[in-house]
């Protein structure tokens, strides 16, 4: 702390300083004599005497009852330490006071009341008449609404005089008074019984004086029975009153003067005694005639015009002053009419209609009137106590020309204000008076009212203007609470006490009691900084001093007082923001040497102790956070504080714990374990996190990521580990799925646990990767492409799982086929013939099982959930985030791994192994080992088989594809049809193309096979993505495997055989010439007569394979969902369009084909089919014209449009076909090179990277690493079929006419030429986009 604001307590030093400015036996002296003065001025009980013959006529109430309820009304009877002025306003009854009133009004009527001063007759009649007005309905409510007292007391008054004056006519006016005093006292039972009276205390007190005064020649109203009938036998009239005893017992206040100056009260007894002839009420009245004559005159011991900045100030004060001295003379004189007689010549006269004008005082009151002076015999008014200098207004004079006013008042006021203080804190046993301030929950407590009492009397006396007592008063507490007296709370109270009671118009104060309680305030303000210093001093204890009151003083009493001067703070400020952060720094050294030091002298340091310690520290940050929610004077927050003096030295000697702990571990032969890694990770992160919160541009001292990296690593290697045994797990568990009962639909989830279970897994792993909030971009990267790595190999497992079990499913053999199976061939050739024979056109169904329908429902669910966590993930930000840190080497690093996706398209020309001349042909993929790598399915009867079917091999370099076609065959082996090889070369494929190969097999016929090839890539991208490729192939392969179930039907519907028994409507033996075809005895001859073919009948053909759709539609779509049923209908909607087309033109290839060209009304035919099958499985609703089966846009693909193409080429002339084909590829030749042209233009002039239209890789794994890329590369597709011309269809239906064998040889060459160079030009293209060093690699190929 500076010299400014220093550290040390200055209590000591402030100690007693009034003390030596007066003696405290002078201000005794003062003090006792205004308290004799206070007994001496209190009224006292007459004696009564005989009343004298003579005289009872002539008795008069010596009371004014007017100005009695006029002094009611106005409050002053209050006591209070301000209410000297006249400023009090009227109070109000109870709300159920008046039912009460009239209840108890009429006990009293009926002598029926418990009090015995109500039973007198005349009392009785004076309350009857009185009953009689009060129960009036219109005086009742307008009394009831009003609930003033007033009204009351001067409707009784004027019934009981009238009652009165005829009852008892000679001395009614004493009577009255009397009468009005027990009405008075009525009402003050009525608030006591009815539990009033703690609630309605001033109304109380005002009843209770006016009965006082009411009775202040008569006390005794139950000795003569209320009214002194005339029944008694001798009246009796007040006497003289009692003289004083002079008995100090029967003086309160002079008892606390004793008690506060701690004087005996034998010692004030001798001071009393000694100087009675002196302190009496004639000396009191002279000392307010003396003062009255010094206002007047401006000189004397009073205040003063240059005593005030305002002399409209001064006026106002002088004003209120003179009027309220007036009536304090007045009211001594008509209680002591003895002192205004005998002293009438020395009243000083002052002008007409002056306020202190004796005459006509009672027509011309001011507002401060009679009340206040009145009321100040019995009730003194509440004051506080001051400190003041002796240098105060009026001090001129060493000796007080006054009796009971001091040499100078403030200075004693402030001693005795001081030593009431003093008394009232020192006893325990002190009942402290409330006093209530508006707004306040409860009345504050300041001193106990025999203190009050004294203070407010002695106010009174020495003339202290109000504002000077507040002050003064004020001040007195500054002084208790800086010598630590009194705390925070009492000191508040005293501030808002004085707030209540003093005008805020200081500018109307003297400029001493300006100065003064500017001088207060600055103090105060500087000790309350030093005690906030000390406070915050204890703001990181575990238990803090709380802040609020002294920040509640500082704002509400200091800062907002127009009188304090406001300094600056700078410094000061400093002083906080260091002391806090040097405290900071110990806390932070006792929390570890607790935590850490002192436990690793005992025992051996774990990851527990550090995450104790973080936690400590973090929970008494939010502590310091709920105590200081706003900073201390606006600049000075200690939470800051705290979280940048602490929370960095903590990392700092956190991560050598740790480090510390790390290496123990390992000496020991262990790892720390994952959980505590993480553990420590996410508290320390947490540091981190309020840190950077608090300091944004700070910098932590503590790289938490590279001290924790090994704990992520070691996690995902344990989940690697554990990934296909949840796999497995899951697919266990689906054994045992549930069987929905006949008949009943299943619900919306139409899939089994194992893939909700193995997806839980899978968001399980990636949230407790997200839960780290890994702050490194680079090293998060990293993990979620080591996860999605992990997670691919878990799909691909689930995958393999799901469709061996969904292989096996499908071809298991119903009880009929076993039955067959044991059949000899006799046996089973017998059971053809009879099945021919029998003309049986019904074909049924096949039956789906609801296990192979929940499978394929699996994988579209994994398919979804997958693309959900793909997104959740932010696989694309993640890639970018790898490209812009990934170091130059390691994206320079040559893969090793690499991925070639074998598409088996289709073969040509086999060899026909059956009887019936044709062949089921499947191949099987293997290396030059002998290891099978892929199998494709059975296409039956056909030479000319389509599979497009796709397969990923994985390999590390060169290798041999052996491609075995075999005839399957029901009975005994299978046939081989032939073999051929191709060598799997990554070389030949760096240009990351698609390229199809035509192997001709040893034997007969060739294979075509299209192969494309790309690095196995350690990128989150190209994991995601040949996860969705294995799950939408595991989808197209199940769906494959259904449609295959239904293909067969639908070639034999949609074959040459039936659109020749539609143009011969020979379909009664269709089934035995079938039959007869495949039996080798030839074709049935056909019926020579031709008959006109309808659209009816063209639809017939039809109606057995819609009717086996629907039948099977039905079966399916018990099970699968919408998504699966539309990828069923797509798919067999494909096989629809494939089958068609082959009735129209053969497969692409640079040889003639042995197929014929359809006639003119046979192509109408099979477009008319393709038209109803369209319609079939659009499947428009005729009631809403809505569709209802597979979308349009789905239905008009790619093959659908080329179908259309047919329609423009299939008859035109072969040179014109020719031509269109020559002028289709010469433009797509010269576009080829133009755009060729321009980039290498392009690439020359800018730098600029190349990319070649038309070669990209629509099928990489990039392009489907998510649904969204997926659908996105479909459109693409779909797009370039349709704008890009192709002559394809041109060139099939050219292999149907002999005479363009040799154009279709040089056409195929110019296809393989334009591929090539294609393929240069991406090679060079990704060279140019990947540096000199890409080409380098280029050269270990031999492709430079």
């Amino acid at each position: 702390m500076s010299a400014k604001f220093p550290r040390r307590s200055i209590r000591s030093s402030q100690r007693s300083r009034h003390s030596m400015i007066v003696a405290g036996e002078d201000a005794f002296s003062y003090a006792l004599r205004t308290a004799y003065l206070h007994y001496l001025l209190q009224p006292r009980a007459r004696r009564q005497v005989p009343v004298p013959p003579s005289q009872n006529a002539n008795r008069h109430s010596t009371i004014n009852i007017q100005d009695l309820v006029l002094d009611f009304s106005r409050g002053d009877f209050s006591r209070g330490l301000g209410n000297r002025g006249g400023d009090a306003k009227s109070i109000r009854l109870p709300k159920d006071f008046m039912p009460a009133l009239r209840k108890r009004i009429e006990g009293v009527v009926v002598g029926q009341d418990r009090q015995v001063e109500y039973r007198d007759q005349a009392v009785k009649r004076t309350f009857g008449s009185f009953y009689s007005a009060f129960v009036e309905p219109r005086y009742y409510d307008t009394t009831a609404k009003s609930r003033r007292p007033e009204d009351l007391l001067l409707i009784f008054y004027t019934h009981a005089t009238k009652e009165l004056q005829t009852l008892r006519p000679d001395d009614w006016k004493t009577l009255v008074d009397r009468h009005v005093a027990l009405f008075v006292r009525l009402m003050g039972h009525i608030l006591k019984d009815q539990g009033w009276n703690s609630s309605n205390p001033e109304l109380a007190n005002r009843l209770a004086t006016l009965e006082k005064k009411l009775l202040r020649h008569d006390e005794n109203l139950a000795e003569e029975g209320g009214s002194g009938g005339r029944g008694s036998s001798s009246a009796t009239m007040p006497g003289p009153p009692e003289p004083p005893s002079n008995d100090v017992n029967e003086m309160p206040m002079v008892k606390t003067v004793s008690r506060v100056f701690n004087v005996p009260l034998d010692t004030c007894q001798q001071e009393i005694m000694k100087n009675k002839a002196s302190w009496t009420e004639k000396a009191a009245f002279q000392d307010m005639k003396q003062y009255m004559n010094n206002l007047n005159t401006g000189v004397g011991s009073t205040l003063r015009a240059e005593d005030f900045d305002l002399y409209e100030a001064y006026e106002a004060w002088s004003k209120a002053e003179k009027a309220e001295l007036s009536e304090l003379i007045l009211v001594m004189g008509r209680m002591h009419q003895d002192l205004l007689k005998s002293s009438t010549s020395s009243v000083p006269t002052t002008r007409p209609g002056h306020a202190y004008s004796l005459s006509g005082f009672d027509g011309h009151r001011t507002s401060t009137g009679l009340s206040r002076a009145s009321m100040y015999e019995t009730t003194p008014t509440h004051c506080p106590p001051i400190l003041l200098d002796a240098n105060g207004p009026g001090n001129e004079d060493d000796e007080s020309p006054y009796t009971y006013i001091p040499p100078d008042p403030r200075v004693f006021y402030r001693h005795v204000v001081s030593r009431c203080l003093t008394s009232d804190l020192n006893d325990p046993d002190t009942e402290f008076e409330p006093i209530d301030i508006p707004g306040a929950d409860e009345p504050i407590r300041l001193l106990s009212k025999p203190s009050l009492d004294l203070i407010n009397q002695c106010a009174l006396r020495w003339r202290l203007p109000k504002f000077s007592r507040m002050v003064l008063f004020l001040d007195a507490l500054r002084i208790k609470y800086q010598e630590g007296e009194i705390g925070l709370s009492m000191l508040d109270g005293a501030f808002l006490y004085f707030d209540k009671e003093v005008d805020s118009t200081w500018v109307a104060w003297t400029t001493a009691d300006q100065t003064l309680c500017r001088q207060l305030l600055t103090t105060v303000h500087d000790f309350i900084l030093r005690e906030m210093y000390d406070i915050l001093q204890h703001a990181y204890d575990a238990k803090a001093i709380p802040i609020g009151p002294v920040m509640w003083v500082l704002d509400q009493h200091i800062y907002s007082n127009e009188l304090f001067t406001p300094s600056n703070m700078d410094e000061y400020i400093d002083q906080l923001k260091e002391g806090l952060k040097n405290k900071a720094h110990q806390v932070l050294q006792h929390i570890l040497e607790e935590e850490i030091f002192a436990k690793h002298e005992t025992e051996k340091l774990d990851p527990l102790h550090v995450v104790t310690t973080i936690q400590r520290i973090t929970k008494l940050g939010e502590k310091i956070q709920k105590r200081f929610k706003q900073p201390v004077l606006g600049a000075v927050d200690p939470m800051p504080i705290f979280v940048e003096a602490v929370f960095p030295q903590f990392a700092i000697e956190a991560k050598q714990v740790v480090e510390h702990i790390i290496q123990t571990y390992r000496d020991e032969g262990t790892e720390m374990s994952i959980e505590d890694g993480f553990e420590l990770y996410k508290e320390l992160s947490e540091i981190r996190r309020i840190y950077l919160d608090v300091n944004p541009k700070g910098q932590f001292p503590v790289d938490l990521e590279d001290l924790f990296v090994e704990f992520p690593k070691r996690w995902l290697q344990t989940v690697d580990s554990k990934v296909l045994g949840w796999v497995e797990a899951a697919t266990r568990q689906d054994t045992h799925m549930l069987q929905w009962p006949e008949g009943e639909e299943i619900g919306e989830k139409r899939h089994t646990s194992s893939v909700v279970d193995i997806f839980r897994s899978f968001n399980q792993s990636i949230d407790a990767i997200k839960k780290l909030e890994w702050q490194n971009e680079y090293q998060y990267a990293k993990f979620m492409t080591i996860l999605s790595k992990i997670l691919g190999k878990g799909i691909m497992r689930y995958c393999e799982e799901l469709e061996c079990l969904f292989t096996h499913e499908m071809t298991r053999k119903t009880p009929e086929e076993e039955a067959a199976a044991t059949q000899t061939r006799q046996q089973k050739w017998m059971a053809m013939a009879k099945e021919a024979w029998s003309n049986k056109e019904k074909v049924e169904p096949y039956q789906f099982a609801l296990e192979s329908c929940l499978k394929l429902n699996n994988i579209e669910f994994a398919t979804q959930q997958f693309d959900k966590l793909e997104r959740s993930i932010g696989a694309d930000r993640l890639a970018e985030i790898i490209e812009k840190n990934e170091p130059p080497r390691a994206r320079e690093k040559k893969n090793s791994t690499y991925v070639f996706t074998i598409k088996i398209m289709e073969a040509e020309d086999l060899k026909a192994m059956d009887i019936g001349g044709g062949s089921d042909p499947y191949v099987v993929l293997g290396d030059e080992y002998q290891k099978r790598l892929a199998k494709t399915r059975i296409v039956y009867n056909n030479l000319n088989p389509r599979w497009e079917e796709s397969f990923d091999i994985t390999t590390t370099g060169s290798t041999l594809l052996v491609a075995t076609l075999w005839d399957w065959d029901t009975m005994g082996d299978h046939d081989c049809l032939g073999r051929a090889s191709l060598k799997l070369d990554p070389s030949n494929f760096m240009d990351y193309l698609p390229k199809e190969y035509w192997l001709d097999l040893d034997t007969q016929g060739r294979l075509l096979l299209r192969i494309s090839m790309e690095g196995e890539r350690d990128d989150i991208q190209f994991h995601f993505g040949k996860a969705f490729r294995t799950l939408k192939r595991t989808e197209r392969d199940m769906t494959r495997q259904i449609t295959d179930k239904l293909s067969s039907y639908i070639h034999h519907c949609l074959s040459r055989s039936a659109l020749k028994n539609v143009l011969s409507k020979g379909y009664n033996m269709s089934a035995v010439t079938g039959l007869f075809s495949r039996a080798g005895f030839g074709t049935r001859p056909q019926s020579s007569q031709s008959q006109a073919v309808t659209e009816a009948d063209i639809a017939g053909a039809l109606a057995p394979l819609t009717d086996y759709f629907n039948e099977n539609f039905a079966i399916l779509n018990q099970a699968l969902t919408p998504t699966a049923m539309t990828l069923v209908m797509t798919k067999l909607w494909k096989e629809v369009l494939v089958t068609l087309e082959a009735l129209l033109v053969p497969t692409l290839s640079d040889k003639p084909s042995q197929q014929k060209q359809l006639t003119q009304q046979e192509m109408e035919v099979v477009f008319k089919w393709l038209q109803l099958m369209l319609d079939f499985f659009l499947a428009v609703d005729e009631t809403t014209g809505e569709a209802t089966g597979v979308p349009m846009s789905l239905l008009k693909s790619p093959k659908y449009h080329e179908l259309q193409t047919l329609n423009f080429f299939y008859f035109e002339p072969t040179n014109d076909l020719i031509r269109n084909s020559e002028r289709i590829g010469n433009a797509a030749a010269a576009k080829q090179q133009a755009m060729r042209q321009k980039l290498m233009g392009q690439s020359s002039s800018s730098g600029s990277s190349l990319t070649v239209p038309g070669v990209g890789r629509s099928k990489s794994v990039l392009n489907k690493r998510n649904l969204g890329t997926i659908r996105k590369a479909k459109e693409e597709r779909w797009r370039e079929a349709q704008a890009e011309p192709s002559d394809d269809m041109i060139l099939r239906i050219l292999r149907m006419r002999p005479e363009a064998a040799g154009y279709l040889r040089d056409r195929a060459k110019q296809k393989e030429r334009l591929e090539s160079i294609a393929a240069m030009d991406a090679i060079v293209a990704k060279s140019v986009q990947q540096g000199p060093g890409r080409m380098g690699r280029l050269d270990t190929f031999g492709r430079k």
